[in-house]
């Protein structure tokens, strides 16, 4: 029988913390250790992806699984809640890069609008580089679509079980890996503080997977002034990529 979603959530609830921490958890979930098997009743599928041959390619993958049943599809972002807010779909199958609403907006937006529909990230970009703001923005779990064709159907039965799903090598590989030891906090908050209050608002926002237009909706300005603070912290702290952002936030602790 399937659990109650809110259930679910109580009992696997998203990683958070720095990547090697989000690997140590994720690297001991059950489904690493037993595999996944197939569900008695339908799990119910939107797919999100504005690119037709890609769905079509994901459609092909997952038609050959009687557990699991496409209800619908979207082309991007805004149609995906649109969809989702009616059918209710059990498991969102999601891409990130769409030019019709972007898949962590949407994500965000599902979270809290549709939360009994589980987001599935399924992009181009490798988990070291968007991991974190995804689980951040609600996702349930993590796959680049070249590991469709052999890991898609298990990640859907994990996340519609109410897990979290990340390929099991990524999460070891991440709990594993041998990186520098982080700045203590308060090196962190040092750096912060050589950072305009507003500098500090798009690095924050930035951190949390909000792109230029939508941070400047927030703060009121434009979204070319948005990118002219973000050449100040270059030109400050040295931060250029969003992973960069992501991890000077953690280590300051400014995430809630």
């Amino acid at each position: 029988m399937h659990t109650n979603v809110n259930d679910q959530h109580a009992l696997a609830p998203t990683p958070h913390g720095t990547l090697a921490e989000v690997g140590k958890d994720l690297s001991a979930r059950p489904y690493v250790r037993r595999g996944v098997a197939a569900r008695t009743e339908p799990i119910s599928v939107l797919l999100v992806d504005d690119h037709p041959l890609v769905r079509t390619g994901i459609k092909a993958v997952l038609q050959r699984c009687a557990d699991i049943t496409i209800v619908g599809e979207a082309e991007g972002g805004r149609a995906a809640v649109a969809i989702a807010t009616r059918l209710r779909p059990e498991v969102i199958v999601m891409d990130l890069d769409m030019p019709d609403g972007d898949g962590l907006t949407a994500t965000r937006t599902l979270h809290s609008a549709v939360p009994d529909s589980l987001v599935l990230i399924v992009t181009m970009s490798p988990e070291h580089e968007k991991l974190l703001p995804v689980l951040h923005a609600g996702a349930r779990g993590y796959l680049c679509k070249s590991a469709v064709e052999r890991e898609l159907v298990d990640a859907i039965r994990v996340v519609a079980a109410g897990d979290v799903y990340v390929l099991p090598k990524v999460s070891k590989a991440l709990a594993t890996s041998a990186v520098e030891p982080p700045p203590q906090r308060d090196d962190a908050r040092a750096r912060l503080e050589r950072l305009s209050e507003r500098e500090q608002s798009v690095l924050l926002q930035t951190a949390r997977g909000y792109n230029g237009p939508e941070i400047g909706r927030q703060l009121g300005i434009t979204a070319k002034t948005v990118d002219t603070y973000k050449q100040r912290i270059a030109e400050k702290l040295g931060l250029s990529h969003r992973t960069e952002y992501v991890r000077l936030a953690l280590e300051a602790e400014l995430f809630d």
